[in-house]
């Protein structure tokens, strides 16, 4: 069984729980067996530390240029997702990312950049609440489901609000470890799946 390596993209004033939450689960599940599940790192431009929305200093483990194939891309949202946006390099990367991974999922507003990058074009996601008209304008092509916690289109998959990304990531456990291991990590977490 091969270990899958999970990038996390981090940007100025990501929000904290939307990349903490993954990196909790992934890293439990990986401690939780005997054998390693799963590789958890940290992505941004410059490999620099990175301010998140309400202050916490976090230094990235790598920067675009210079990490590890990843397997499962996660993009986080917070109020710099906007800033994102407008950065090409992070949103070719992005791309570039999705086209070699497994999975990519957007967690909270993170949808602006996938759906920014029109990875998002005529399939179901969901996003943040505060974000449904924002991405109206930005992935016009994009279908909004937002009733769901999560919503998975194979290769690519998104969740709602903040706090949603660590179902996802329970989601994704369970889909490629069995159940057993997804509620071994959530019962560890102390986390109510939904």
């Amino acid at each position: 069984m091969s270990i899958k390596k999970v990038g996390i993209l981090l940007f100025e004033d990501v929000e904290l729980l939307d990349f903490a939450g993954p990196y909790e689960v992934f890293s439990v599940t990986n401690e939780l067996n005997d054998f390693r599940l799963f590789e958890t790192f940290t992505v941004s431009e410059k490999g620099e530390v990175i301010k998140t929305v309400n202050g916490l200093r976090v230094i990235s483990d790598y920067s675009v240029n210079d990490c590890p194939p990843i397997d499962i891309l996660i993009i986080p949202g917070g109020v710099g997702a906007r800033k994102v946006l407008n950065n090409l390099k992070l949103l070719n990367w992005v791309k570039a990312s999705f086209d070699k991974s497994e999975i990519t999922f957007s967690v909270c507003s993170g949808a602006m950049i996938t759906g920014k990058t029109g990875l998002l074009d005529n399939i179901g996601y969901t996003t943040h609440h505060e974000v449904f008209d924002d991405m109206a304008e930005i992935a016009p092509g994009a279908i909004l489901t937002g009733d769901k916690r999560f919503v998975d289109n194979g290769k690519i998959m998104s969740s709602a609000g903040i706090s949603a990304g660590i179902d996802l990531s329970l989601y994704i456990v369970e889909k490629l470890h069995g159940k057993a291991v997804m509620e071994k990590t959530a019962s560890y977490l102390e986390y109510n799946y939904r």
